[in-house]
């Protein structure tokens, strides 16, 4: 199917869940929030069709930029030691008990703030949380996420094969119990 194609039948399908809230809340994990997935190498394309169609609807948080601000908030020198220390352990660094914050506490500070805007939060540029150890269905399951107004929607970059969805074509992606565009 070609991308103009493919992205109508996606973004309506979007549109019919934003406009129904109430069908996609569940007790289940995952329940308030919607997983757009798209081919990765079609991300612009999509990113700039949400923009153009909820610009004033809703607010995009951009994890790409959310990471680089994380990172910046240390010496280069001291993060990359850090780092060192913890890659096999990631989440140590990107999603743990400190107090003086992380890259996750950033993310779902961001989803709030939308939220008390009245607007419907938007993850956008999720690749970036490869590597993190943050797992998009730690953010779904956060209870700030559980009881937003509107659902939190995350564009997914990733692809389908035999009903299994791949992060970024090639990590297998968990069965999420969120509302599922593809």
């Amino acid at each position: 199917m070609s991308y103009l194609t493919e992205h109508r039948q996606k973004f309506d399908d979007l549109k019919h869940h934003l406009n129904n809230v109430e069908q996609i809340r569940r007790e289940a994990n995952g329940g308030n929030s919607i997983l757009f997935a798209f081919p990765p190498e079609e991300e612009s394309e999509y990113i700039y069709k949400v923009k153009e169609l909820y610009i004033s609807k809703a607010g995009f948080i951009d994890v790409s930029e959310l990471l680089v601000k994380f990172i910046d908030s240390f010496e280069w020198s001291e993060f990359e030691k850090y780092y060192k220390d913890y890659r096999i352990t990631p989440h140590v660094i990107f999603k743990s008990d400190d107090p003086s914050g992380d890259l996750f506490s950033s993310i779902i500070k961001a989803i709030e703030t939308v939220a008390s805007q009245g607007k419907i939060p938007i993850l956008i540029r999720t690749g970036a949380l490869y590597g993190t150890g943050i797992e998009n269905i730690h953010i779904m399951e956060h209870s700030s996420i559980m009881s937003l107004l509107y659902p939190l929607v995350i564009f997914y970059p990733s692809k389908i094969k035999d009903e299994n969805l791949f992060f970024l074509n090639f990590r297998l992606a968990s069965r999420y119990r969120c509302t599922l565009i593809k």
